[in-house]
């Protein structure tokens, strides 16, 4: 007697398509994991080169995106605060598309190992920052503060806004540029563009340090805004 066994159409149908969808779905997590490592490849090098001159060393802590966010056409990595340098926990933006329509966003931990300047000694409130104020310390930048000043050039020539304790490192808010423009004083005024260079007298309406903007008023009226670049010196471009 001949035996045989058949699979009925359906069921090798069914089994045929159960093949495919895995397939399709290994290819896809296969793409999906492609595309995420060249995202994250490009971001990592946008943090490298914004962080390498900080310090001697950088080590970079990139956490994936989202698996359930769409494929980032054409990335453009920025840094959502540009007034901070990307150290410690950092959110880093990245712009996705042809016309960057879309942005999401991207969690990394930044440490940097360099120097930084702390105070040598206590400094009283109301002192001009001179670079004997100052002693260099090696570590991770990322430890500190966002607001910390690390150069000594963004240091000396400051103002103290508070008592600065010996070991302490600089903040932005603790220090003040010194003001070259007094609220009161009479100031020039130069105007300027590509063919004139006119310079007016007039009188300052707060206080300005270099590159700052202060109101400045002329006869009883007249008041425009201008830029401090010198002592009792402001500039109008045009």
């Amino acid at each position: 007697m001949l035996r045989q066994r058949f699979t009925k159409p359906s069921t090798l149908r069914y089994w045929q398509v159960i093949v495919l969808l895995v397939i399709l779905s290994i290819t896809a997590l296969a793409n999906a994991q492609a595309d995420d490592d060249n995202l994250l490849q490009q971001v990592h090098q946008f943090l490298y080169e914004e962080t390498r001159a900080l310090g001697e060393e950088v080590v970079i802590d990139l956490r994936p995106p989202s698996p359930h966010l769409p494929e980032c056409v054409q990335p453009e990595p920025f840094l959502p605060n540009a007034n901070q340098a990307p150290l410690g926990r950092v959110s880093v933006g990245v712009r996705c598309g042809e016309n960057s329509r879309q942005v999401r966003y991207l969690q990394a931990q930044i440490d940097v190992i360099g120097n930084y300047m702390v105070a040598a000694r206590d400094i009283e409130r109301g002192a001009l920052i001179t670079s004997n104020m100052l002693s260099e310390r090696g570590g991770n930048l990322g430890d500190l503060s966002a607001q910390a000043l690390t150069a000594e050039e963004d240091i000396v020539g400051k103002i103290a806004q508070r008592p600065i304790r010996s070991g302490s490192a600089f903040l932005a808010h603790y220090l003040q540029a010194p003001h070259l423009v007094e609220r009161g004083q009479r100031v020039t005024v130069i105007a300027q563009g590509s063919a004139f260079r006119v310079s007016r007298e007039g009188e300052a309406l707060e206080n300005g340090a270099l590159g700052e903007r202060v109101r400045v008023r002329f006869g009883s009226r007249e008041i425009l805004t201008a830029r401090v670049t010198d002592r009792g010196t402001l500039v109008v471009d045009f």
